[in-house]
């Protein structure tokens, strides 16, 4: 009796089961892998837009935070800094100045709707350097909150 060569039915029905089970378990790993580095990547913009805030307080006479953000406002997109982040690929959050004062301000990453991050939570930093996600929550959210304030 001569045998033929290939591969029977049950043999491919259980490769197919393996790569199902492995796909099974991938792919909600691999979709939380790239909302947290989207949120890093927010994070360090925010980061970044930091070090803008204190560039233009020592160029400022006299020295202020104020005057940074787009507008007559203290407060909304910034005028010394992106935007948007991340700053290289498709924007995911939105860069804010929630407020300046003289001597303080408080810088927040929004979630934009309709991306990965959406409904993932707002990441703030303030002039002291304390650095809050608040996760779940795309607006609001109180840095003096500790129950809230999850730090980065």
């Amino acid at each position: 009796m001569k045998r033929t060569k290939g591969f029977t039915l049950i043999e491919l029905m259980i490769v197919v089961a393996i790569i199902a089970i492995i796909a099974a378990v991938g792919f909600p790993s691999y979709q939380n892998y790239i909302v947290q580095t989207n949120r890093t990547q927010c994070q360090s913009a925010l980061a970044q837009m930091a070090n803008a805030m204190e560039r233009h307080y020592t160029l400022s006479t006299p020295s202020s935070y104020t005057g940074a953000a787009i507008g007559p406002a203290n407060t909304g997109l910034p005028s010394v800094f992106a935007t948007q982040a991340p700053l290289d690929a498709t924007p995911t959050c939105n860069l804010t100045i929630v407020s300046a004062t003289v001597n303080d301000y408080l810088l927040a990453a929004t979630p934009i709707a309709g991306t990965v991050l959406a409904g993932d939570g707002l990441s703030t930093l303030n002039a002291a350097g304390q650095k809050c996600w608040f996760e779940g929550l795309d607006a609001g959210g109180d840095p003096d909150e500790p129950t809230q304030c999850k730090p980065w």
